[in-house]
């Protein structure tokens, strides 16, 4: 591409594809330290559009990679940039970019909104970006039906940083796709305080089993569901400490009662009853006679011979 790296002044820089950039800020903070201690050691790429052989001095280029360089050179007050001024038109340029993501970490959003790029606004087809960037089109293929299915909100807010890649895909195009208007309360909920990827996980296993009114309260209210969760499992987790393993078993011991006692009402409807339920039945009579056994022995019977813990333990618990 016979590419020249000069020192450009900031304002020379065209900023077109920030809107397909995601913003981190702690990654503008880290390169920013970084420049500082000892300078911009990695030059942004840019090209002229349309392209010339040779730059005047005068003409805006057209930034292609090192949107966060540029972010973090505007965040320690500099007004210039290295840059590698590549010879060729806007396509290429976005192509090689696109295949050097290979050796460098990008968010399938980004991705996606480059492929975009390439085949809605600059005329490609998808088997001339996967021939050209070195991917297969099913690659392609999948990096454009990530965007289909979001919204331009959601699309926003996860290049804003306010909702994650995964989030956006597994949760709320999801979503979106079932009930569009449900995506757009909860987007308008997170846009104030945003749910971290692990609550919203939680919340959409919570939606998914909900009925359609628990439903309504789930997505007008997601940050309450979740403080009343977490409050909860904070209840759950003091009384399995305050009952500690006693506790435990008892619990389960009940569980089994309730079991038995549906099992038994649904036997009139089962006659005359399986081979298999009865050998079920047979494993579970032998286990339960060798828990019975196993509780009067220990009743019993004190295993420690203190007699001041046997007091303590059957004044606590009955």
């Amino acid at each position: 591409m016979n590419p020249q790296c000069l020192d450009l002044d900031l304002h020379r820089l065209d900023l077109r594809f920030a809107g397909a950039r995601m913003a981190e800020p702690l990654a503008v903070e880290r390169i920013a330290r970084s420049i500082e201690r000892g300078g911009q050691i990695v030059p942004c790429v840019a090209v002229a559009d349309p392209p010339v052989e040779i730059l005047q001095g005068g003409e805006r280029l057209v930034l292609i990679d090192g949107y966060r360089r540029v972010a973090a050179l505007r965040r320690l007050g500099r007004d210039t940039a290295r840059v590698e001024c590549w010879a060729c038109d806007l396509a290429e340029a976005m192509l090689s970019v696109l295949a050097r993501t290979q050796s460098r970490q990008w968010a399938a959003i980004e991705e996606a909104l480059l492929v975009r790029e390439l085949v809605q606004c600059l005329g490609l087809s998808q088997h001339a970006v996967a021939r050209r960037s070195g991917r297969d089109v099913s690659w392609v293929s999948r990096r454009l039906q990530l965007l289909a299915g979001l919204p331009d909100t959601i699309v926003v807010a996860v290049i804003e940083g306010r909702l994650s890649s995964w989030a956006a895909s597994r949760v709320v195009a999801p979503l979106a796709r079932a009930n569009s208007e449900h995506a757009e309360r909860l987007m308008k909920a997170l846009s104030d305080a945003p749910l971290n990827t692990r609550a919203l996980r939680t919340w959409f296993d919570r939606y998914q089993k909900a009925s359609r009114l628990a439903r309504e309260r789930l997505v007008e209210h997601p940050h309450l569901f979740m403080a009343a969760l977490e409050e909860s499992i904070e209840q759950s987790t003091s009384e399995r400490l305050r009952d500690g393993p006693e506790g435990r078993c008892e619990a389960d011991l009940r569980r089994i009662n309730v079991l038995i006692r549906s099992v038994r009402k649904r036997l009139p409807s089962l006659c005359p009853l399986s081979a298999d339920l009865t050998a079920a039945f047979s494993l579970v009579q032998t286990n339960f006679e060798a828990l019975g056994q196993d509780i009067k022995r220990y009743a019993e019977h004190d295993p420690h011979r203190d007699p001041r813990q046997r007091a303590c333990s059957q004044d606590a618990r009955s």
